[in-house]
């Protein structure tokens, strides 16, 4: 796939809700150096750590 960078404002009737996929971990603030990367090296190391999907939700 091919990823597409868009701007949404934070309150439109257009979006319906907000849903995190993936976290993951980097060592910069701002990750304008990815735009330029495709494949591979585009990719951000998966956060891991334990209790992330818990079972005390219900």
């Amino acid at each position: 796939g091919e990823g597409v960078e868009r701007t949404f404002q934070t309150y439109s009737p257009l979006i319906a809700s907000i849903e995190v996929k993936r976290k993951g971990d980097v060592r910069r603030a701002k990750l304008y150096y990815l735009r330029a990367r495709s494949g591979k090296s585009a990719r951000i190391r998966e956060k891991t750590g334990a209790g992330e999907e818990g079972g005390s939700e219900e």
